[in-house]
């Protein structure tokens, strides 16, 4: 494990841009960005790509992705004119599952919506993040009962490098009003009752009262929900 209390005292001090900078001088081509195009990801592209931070931005394309989140991609790119690469399911084993169980498999067991989220996420989340040391998330503490026992700084043992959350301690109304002073261009399905959005198939609004995290695969036990990207080390 690499010595995140040396990092975090190299760290201390230094306000949300410094720390990227900083990170991004250290580990070299060596650190990157996961962006799924909503409120929190969006803040972090914007402190990237605005402040000209050499930190490679990529996205995870499922092939399931709402309409809303293309058009934020797409108009992301045409804003700040950087790349953000995407990352697609081998083809082969997408291929291999749709065959054999249908487009809708994720629906009928907890088992078939792991391995969907594995060949569209997980696996291409490996490649993304093969050869790097640092992986930079739009993760906030809040967010959910697990993530509040993560720290903005930590050790990731299922991929082996070191996570950073920028954003970790912000909450959600710190979020939504940067995004309106810096006109950050945003998912309209926030505004629709979705705080979290993935794939469409697995992804509805919340009621009043929910948890954050209760859009997400709702048919399923409300105690798991993680697809695997974020699971506690």
């Amino acid at each position: 494990m690499k010595d995140l209390i040396a990092l975090r005292q190299q760290l201390n001090g230094l306000n949300t841009i410094e720390k990227l900078k900083y990170l991004a001088e250290a580990y070299k081509d060596r650190i990157v960005f996961s962006t799924s195009f909503g409120w929190e990801d969006q803040v972090v592209t914007h402190l990237i790509f605005a402040n000209q931070i050499p930190i490679k931005v990529f996205t995870l394309e499922t092939g399931r992705l709402f309409p809303e989140t293309y058009y934020v991609w797409n108009r992301t790119l045409e804003i700040y004119q950087q790349p953000i690469h995407a990352y697609f399911p081998q083809s082969d084993l997408l291929q291999n599952m749709v065959n054999a169980k249908g487009p809708s498999s994720f629906y009928e067991s907890v088992e078939n919506r792991k391995e969907c989220c594995f060949i569209r996420k997980i696996e291409p989340l490996k490649r993304a993040l093969a050869g790097n040391e640092i992986w930079i998330t739009g993760i906030r503490a809040e967010q959910s009962a697990n993530r509040e026992h993560m720290e903005d700084l930590e050790w990731d043992e299922a991929n082996q490098l070191i996570k950073f959350h920028p954003i970790f301690d912000w909450t959600l109304a710190e979020v939504k009003d940067f995004v309106k002073e810096n006109n950050i261009v945003y998912n309209t399905l926030h505004d629709k009752g979705f705080p979290s959005i993935g794939c469409a198939p697995c992804t509805r609004a919340v009621r009043e009262g929910e948890d954050f995290r209760a859009g997400r695969w709702w048919w399923e036990d409300q105690s798991k929900k993680e697809c695997g990207l974020h699971a506690a080390s």
